[in-house]
């Protein structure tokens, strides 16, 4: 105030000389707001699992050049962040953190499994920073309302609707074999134990008179199985489920092979349709129960095509279940921005709220930011038995919506979430 009265600038003459200088130096002003809108990705790029990081990089990529190309929102560019916490989830609460205070980070992509995406929300409870979970599975995530708040979304599909769709599958193949017998093998940590539950809860659903005459919890990463496939051998169950993924499932499945555990018993692998486990696989069994991962004939429609077809010449091998996600999670943030105009935290939220896009991953081409908890709904769920050439899965056969939302509602209720 002083220095106004000194130099007798009132607050008109101040206004008129800022805007002055603007146009005199109008790259200043044009820079300042066309600014990137940065988007931090923590996830794993590093070690056994590392396809999960990569595979979901690769894909947020193809979608946020488009977006770029474009002309972004009003000339504002997506600018993504991707550092490696290397499956640890103190590092990627670390990472998620840093990426909100010290970069700049407007909305974060949570490209990590349960484990981290648990540590990742809690930071973003804390901070209120938009966020799209895009890889945890962890039906509670969004699920449970005390893990619900208005800025946290989860584009990934969800334990529960696999284990109804899964259940309902399986429950069609015990008619058809009598498979009476049921053991598990299940990574141990929220996800593993959380799905393998639900899994049989819906199993028995459809054909209560199933035993479960064993259980065996192998560590997330864990190099060797041979205590679990001993147990499993020792248990002659006429059918195993399994939650375990990527490089743990591709391990898993070679050891059992040298052991012979698959020769005479039915192997229900939730996690196995996914390329860069069916191709990594030395000796893939015929005849084994897999829901889908990723496959680019299933939904079989041009759009998925087109899009395995890109990813495929861009980096020299197809999609995964991750892929598919990232690429949903970049469509769902980018049409918001563009609907709301802004980066405006509050209202990007809003407008993801009960969004519905166009999808060539939807069962029905569309799929739905549920707005009740939050969640993806819509997508495309199906189970069909492997092969070992491509297309690796056949014999479809996709899961009915209506009969997932009506038993979700049912165990929602029933632990008191609904």
């Amino acid at each position: 105030m002083a220095q106004q009265r000194n130099t007798g600038l009132g607050r008109r003459a101040l206004l008129g000389a800022a805007g002055a200088a603007a146009l005199a130096s109008p790259n200043i002003a044009f820079g300042q707001s066309r600014q990137p809108i940065k988007v931090g990705v923590p996830t794993i790029l590093s070690g056994r699992v590392a396809q999960l990081g990569i595979s979901s990089r690769n894909a947020m990529q193809m979608e946020v050049e488009r977006f770029n190309a474009a002309g972004g929102l009003d000339g504002r560019m997506i600018e993504l962040i991707v550092r490696d916490s290397r499956g640890t989830p103190a590092e990627a609460a670390r990472l998620a953190r840093e990426m909100i205070s010290s970069d700049g980070c407007e909305f974060i992509l949570d490209c990590e499994p349960s484990s981290g995406g648990f540590a990742v929300h809690e930071v973003v409870r804390e901070t209120g920073t938009v966020t799209l979970h895009v890889n945890s599975e962890t039906s509670s995530l969004s699920a449970d309302p005390r893990q619900r708040f208005w800025n946290a979304f989860r584009v990934a599909r969800q334990g529960i609707h696999d284990s109804i769709a899964g259940g309902a599958y399986a429950a069609s193949v015990v008619r058809a074999r009598n498979l009476r017998r049921w053991m598990t093998v299940s990574p141990d940590y929220a996800y593993g134990r959380d799905t393998t539950a639900e899994f049989l809860e819906y199993l028995r659903h459809f054909v209560p008179e199933v035993q479960v005459v064993g259980e065996t919890w192998p560590r997330l990463f864990q190099p060797d199985y041979t205590e679990n496939i001993t147990r499993l051998s020792q248990g002659r169950p006429q059918a195993i489920y399994s939650c375990l993924w990527a490089g743990d499932l591709v391990t898993f499945m070679e050891q059992a092979s040298i052991f012979g555990l698959l020769a005479n018993t039915q192997f229900f692998g939730v996690n196995l349709a996914d390329y860069t486990t069916l191709q990594q696989i030395r000796n893939l069994p015929r005849g084994a129960h897999s829901g889908n991962r990723y496959l680019r004939n299933f939904p079989d429609v041009p759009g998925n095509r087109e899009f395995a077809a890109e990813y495929n010449r861009r980096f020299n091998t197809f999609p995964t279940n991750w892929s598919w996600q990232s690429a949903t999670a970049v469509r769902l943030l980018t049409t918001a921005l563009r609907e709301v105009g802004g980066t405006s935290p509050r209202a990007v939220a809003e407008k993801l709220r009960g969004m519905t896009i166009e999808s060539p991953f939807g069962a029905d081409g569309r799929v739905t930011m549920r707005a009740e908890d939050q969640t993806l709904v819509g997508y495309a769920i199906g189970w069909g038995t492997t092969i070992s050439a491509d297309p690796f899965v056949e014999n479809m056969q996709t899961a009915d919506w209506n009969t997932i939302f009506r038993l979700e509602a049912e165990w929602k209720r029933a632990k008191g979430w609904l």
